[in-house]
């Protein structure tokens, strides 16, 4: 039987935020860290092999959290996806189950990248431990503020077009306004849309840290609250170009209700 859902209820401007300039730019993070931050494995088309390729969140034992891309496309099947839970190696140890379906939100597809959030149902309960836990996701409609301090965690690759981490990285980076984050990018080759249900974060003006290829569906913590699902971006750590993350409040009454 899955847990219920955890949300939180608590004013962000409340939470304690993680220190430290900690997957691009980023140094090294135990799983016991973020027992609720999981591999997708997906099984190659031509190579016959799993592989990691994107992150997601464990919302109770049945059901985790990614981005609806890492469940969409023209080979996409549930058959060909997995996840690997309770290890901060990549495609190493920890715990397998495998997915019965995935349920993207409805809104996908209909505007650029706008509704990159997915809500993923297991063949088979996870086992909670210490390194396999549930995470918490952001209360419905609550604002993060700008310039605070917020964590990427995952298995992607350590630079633009580089390889993948062979161990679970995490790197500190500051939200950036919506509007300005909007304005960038209708001036990015990508001419991008980010909307209201975007976060915006990075070193805007510095880059250096960020996520990367490998790390859509991870998390964006404020705190050890889930704020954001890694989505998009122009390439990675761009001084120019923040990351773009799916805000998680918006989705909030969506996520509980889908998750049950």
């Amino acid at each position: 039987m899955a847990s219920p859902l955890a949300l939180s209820m608590l004013l962000l401007a409340g939470i304690a935020v993680a220190n430290g300039s900690r997957i691009v730019g980023g140094q090294p993070a135990p799983i016991e860290r973020y027992p609720s931050i999981v591999q997708v494995d997906g099984l190659g088309v031509f190579s016959g092999t799993w592989s990691q390729t994107c992150g997601a969140n464990i919302l109770t034992s049945r059901y985790v959290l990614s981005a609806a891309h890492c469940f969409a496309g023209f080979l996409y099947e549930p058959t060909r996806r997995r996840i690997r839970a309770g290890t901060a190696d990549r495609n190493f140890g920890g715990s397998i189950v495998y997915v019965e379906r995935e349920f993207n939100h409805p809104s996908y597809g209909l505007l650029g990248m706008d509704g990159d959030i997915s809500v993923v149902r297991l063949l088979t309960a996870l086992v909670y431990s210490p390194v396999v836990q549930q995470g918490t996701i952001v209360a419905p409609d609550t604002q993060v503020p700008d310039n605070v301090p917020v964590v990427h965690a995952g298995w992607g690759a350590t630079s633009q077009g580089g390889p993948a981490s062979s161990v679970l990285l995490d790197t500190t980076i500051y939200t950036v306004n919506n509007d300005l984050c909007r304005e960038r990018y209708l001036h990015s080759p990508r001419q991008d849309i980010v909307t209201p249900n975007m976060i915006c974060a990075g070193l805007l003006d510095i880059g250096g840290r960020d996520a990367c290829q490998g790390d859509s569906g991870g998390p964006l913590y404020f705190g050890d609250i889930i704020v954001g699902i890694v989505s998009w971006g122009e390439g990675c750590a761009n001084a120019t170009f923040p990351g773009v993350s799916a805000a998680v409040s918006p989705y909030t009454n969506w996520i509980r209700d889908t998750a049950v």
